[in-house]
């Protein structure tokens, strides 16, 4: 039985711009990362060691190489945050691209896109 999600799998074009965003501008952190030396490469990133989900950013043309036919689409991720205000103003101020906070049936909501124009939601959990 599935117990809860371990890992999301986000294939990106630039492996080293998608670090950058989730670590410097979302504030997420590395917690492993692997390079076989011929082109597969995988960064895991979490907002902290102690998540029970993380995100894998996998370089998308290797990926479209060795899987074919592989929906190599961007996932839609909802994320949580206790200070959505907060949040919204600190990304906006580190220049990322987000929507105005909405109100939804079940919370405050704002959308933002990382360097590829891939675009998430995080939504106020108290």
């Amino acid at each position: 039985m599935i117990k809860q999600v371990g890992q999301i799998m986000l294939y990106v074009n630039n492996q080293d711009e998608a670090v950058n965003f989730w670590t410097e501008k979302a504030g997420f952190q590395i917690l492993a990362e692997e390079d076989n030396g011929q082109g597969m490469r995988w960064i895991e990133v979490s907002p902290s060691k102690e998540s029970e989900t993380s995100i894998i950013l996998h370089n998308k043309e290797w990926v479209a190489k060795m899987s074919p036919g592989l929906n190599l689409g961007t996932p839609p991720l909802m994320f949580f945050t206790e200070d959505l205000e907060r949040l919204h103003s600190d990304f906006s101020n580190k220049g990322i691209t987000v929507g105005e906070i909405v109100e939804m049936p079940s919370g405050r909501v704002f959308n933002f896109a990382d360097g590829e124009e891939n675009y998430f939601a995080v939504m106020e959990r108290n």
